[in-house]
C-alpha cells in the first residue's frame, strides 16, 4: 500500500511540474504537453517484450534487448524535445527546466512501478 501511494504522489508531482512549465503566467505555452506522448509510450515496448520472453532463460534475449532500446529512444526523446522547443524559442528556458524536472520525477515512477510491481506474484501489473 505504502509503494502504491507512493507511486501516486510521485505521478502527481511529476505532472504538476509539467504543467507548471505550461500555464504560468510568464510561460503561457503549451508545447510542452506533447512530452505526455512519450509517458504512454514508454512502457509499452517492454510489456510486450515481457508478453513475448520466458523469463526462466538466463542468457541475453534480442527481444528483451531491443525494447529496451526503444524504451530508451523514447525516454531520450521526451527529454530532448523540450530542449528543442526552448533552442526555437517555442518555450522559455524555465519552462523547459520545469518539463525536464517533471520527466525525471515521471521517469522514476514508472520505473519504479515496473520494479515494485514487476514480479510475478500475486499482485502483479501482468493481471490489470
Amino acid at each position: 500500500v505504502v509503494a502504491l501511494i507512493s507511486l501516486s504522489f510521485g505521478g502527481a508531482v511529476g505532472l504538476m511540474f509539467l504543467m507548471l512549465g505550461c500555464a504560468l503566467p510568464q510561460y503561457n505555452h503549451y508545447w510542452p504537453l506533447f512530452v505526455l506522448f512519450f509517458y504512454i509510450l514508454s512502457p509499452i515496448p517492454y510489456c510486450i517484450a515481457r508478453r513475448l520472453v520466458d523469463d526462466t532463460d538466463a542468457t541475453s534475449n534480442a527481444c528483451k534487448e531491443l525494447a529496451i532500446f526503444l524504451t530508451t529512444g523514447i525516454v531520450v526523446s521526451a527529454f530532448g524535445l523540450p530542449i528543442v522547443f526552448a533552442r526555437a524559442e517555442l518555450i522559455y528556458w524555465g519552462a523547459c527546466a520545469l518539463v525536464l524536472t517533471g520527466n525525471t520525477v515521471i521517469f522514476a515512477t514508472i520505473l519504479g512501478f515496473f520494479l515494485v510491481f514487476g514480479s510475478n506474484d500475486d499482485f502483479s501489473w501482468q493481471q490489470w
